[in-house]
């Protein structure tokens, strides 16, 4: 669901230590034609269009990383061999890197100077047992010998899929179109988890959110503030001039005002970007008006409905789902990214988790209990890597851009996912939801944003760019699908049966890239709870009242304390 207040701004800028890529690995294979193996690898070759290389290792395993250079241009190349035998591919950025090279791997020798190496160090020093000393969006696997490891961040913010060929050897990828027809059985590898030959699948990341007992504090909004502050801050190494996403919203709002704090006190312009299908979409609007207040260089891009619906089979290709809210939101991310790689950036900030952290969604307004609210927001926040991240990553990875991602950095998430459900409630505080995160930053003294976007009510991204948008896809795929196809939709696609002819439309896609069931049992489709109307659209609660065409709705008015 890429909303307009979570679609947080997009910093453009080259960094000294990340490569994105995609990465794929093939362990036990009994003959392996190098060749094709890496024409496989090109499929992904858009999340890493500067370089690719390949290695085989002594015992067999294949690994091959298709590299989006962005600094350490001259050591940063994949696979990375470590002390001795051990080899690994990576995809991500390891945020405390330095620090655990100065302390945990003090006096080990490196190859590289970016952030990458520390994890096959780690591996050859702790062996299984290093994945919660890594800060980071990660996706890696680590051969040595005989012996593997892969493993994906807590949250998903990388995509990793794994899967089986006939011969038994095991396939990890970037992406689901490598192993597809490869594999007779595949799957998302879980968030959280790593994955050896001697333990199978062991998860790692057991915060004590997970359970909502534990989520009993009080809601401390100076930490809050601090905690959202030094999560965007550590996404912000950077050499040249940042550009953000600005949608308008709450939380892209929120981390632009952050970044240009910092960027004023490094003598640096802030470049912003929003989009819409034409000047009076709603988040084009409000976006203008952060704009001014933050005196960004602004900058607006419009796509057409026409252009929208040409590129939808080309997008359901890269996203590697068929649910509709991804879907519907991506279109707008896809030409966005589009139009900021065509002037040269590669890495990108973005706003995902915000509404699943605090219950913004406008469905949670329709929360019956407290509890329902909280196991509502964890189970939202873990599944983030089948839907926002998900929708994230592969939309900007599609134009070779890196997407991050501050509000799901675990020290954030902690202070925010612990806090009691009582005080996330929009009901506690008349209605207005995200009100702590809205409160944590009314600072009257030295503002961090103008009252009617601080305040504003959230916009879904795909409603945001203009409502124009999700009514014409939904009359151009209901025109594309006949009543008898839709009546049975159950015999063809008895997984995640198709309830809609738009939802129809894009199975009938996903299917003709993805025909294999594991392909159609990898996707979860997002569909809002306690809301009568099952169509995901914010418009379709009953609490949406930001339906004029500026669409901000201020609810300072309605403000009570904590």
């Amino acid at each position: 669901m890429f909303y307009n207040d979570i679609n947080v701004g997009i910093f453009a800028f080259q960094l000294k230590v990340i490569i994105m890529c995609g990465i794929l690995a093939i362990i036990g294979k009994k003959e392996a034609e190098v060749q094709s193996l890496k024409m496989l690898s090109k499929r992904m070759s858009h999340r890493g269009p500067d370089e690719s290389d390949f290695h085989v290792t002594e015992s067999g395993a294949i690994l091959s990383h298709e590299r989006l250079a962005i600094m350490d241009i001259n050591t940063g190349i994949q696979p990375i061999q470590g002390t001795t035998t051990a080899w690994m591919i990576h995809n991500g950025e390891i945020y405390n890197y330095q620090s655990l090279k100065e302390n945990e791997l003090k006096g080990h020798t490196f190859r590289t100077t970016g952030d990458s190496e520390v994890i096959v160090h780690l591996y050859e020093k702790y062996g299984y047992g290093f994945l919660n000393k890594l800060d980071g969006d990660f996706a890696f696997v680590v051969v040595d010998g005989k012996d593997f490891i892969a493993a994906r961040d807590p949250i998903g913010v990388k995509p990793l899929y794994y899967g089986k060929d006939e011969d038994g050897a095991l396939w990890f990828a970037s992406e689901m179109k490598v192993l597809a027809d490869q594999c007779v059985s595949f799957e998302a590898f879980p968030p959280g988890y790593y994955y050896t030959a001697a333990t199978g699948f062991v998860q790692y990341f057991k915060p004590e959110w997970y359970r909502e007992e534990k989520c009993k504090k009080e809601a401390d909004l100076v930490k809050l503030r601090e905690a959202l502050i030094e999560a965007t801050k550590k996404r912000l190494m950077a050499d040249v001039p940042l550009g953000v996403l600005l949608s308008g919203g709450l939380d892209s709002s929120l981390t632009s005002s952050i970044a240009a704090r910092v960027l004023e006190g490094q003598g640096k312009k802030l470049h912003s970007f929003s989009i819409g299908l034409d000047k009076d979409a709603p988040d084009l609007i409000a976006a203008r008006k952060v704009a001014k207040f933050l005196k960004t260089e602004h900058h607006e891009i419009h796509f057409t409905v026409e252009e929208g619906i040409e590129i939808i089979k080309k997008l359901i290709w890269h996203l590697e789902t068929y649910d509709v809210t991804s879907i519907r939101a991506s279109t707008p991310m896809y030409f966005l990214s589009k139009a900021i790689s065509e002037k040269g950036i590669k890495v990108v900030l973005s706003g995902e988790g915000a509404d699943e952290i605090f219950g913004g969604y406008l469905y949670f307004k329709n929360a019956p209990s407290a509890e329902a609210f909280q196991k509502e927001t964890i189970r939202r926040v873990k599944r983030l890597s089948t839907a926002d991240c998900l929708r994230a990553d592969k939309s900007t990875m599609a134009h070779g851009i890196e997407a991050r991602v501050p509000f799901l950095d675990k020290a954030f998430l902690k202070t925010a996912m612990e806090i009691a459900p009582e005080h996330k409630m929009p009901v506690t505080h008349s209605g207005i939801e995200k009100y702590i995160l809205r409160k944590a930053f009314d600072t009257p003294e030295t503002p961090f944003l103008p009252d009617e976007v601080l305040w504003r009510q959230k916009e879904q991204f795909s409603d945001g760019v203009g409502y124009s948008w999700i009514d014409s896809l939904i009359a151009y795929a209901t025109s594309k699908v006949s009543d008898v196809e839709l009546e049975t939709a159950l015999s063809k696609y008895p997984i995640n049966t198709p309830k809609t002819k738009e939802a129809y439309f894009y199975r009938e896609l996903f299917h003709g890239f993805f025909p294999q069931e594991s392909a159609a049992n990898s996707v979860k489709t997002w569909i809002p709870k306690w809301q009568e109307d099952k169509d995901p659209s914010g418009r379709a609660n009953t609490t949406h009242i930001a339906k004029n065409s500026l669409s901000v709705v201020l609810l300072k008015n309605q403000k009570t304390e904590v």
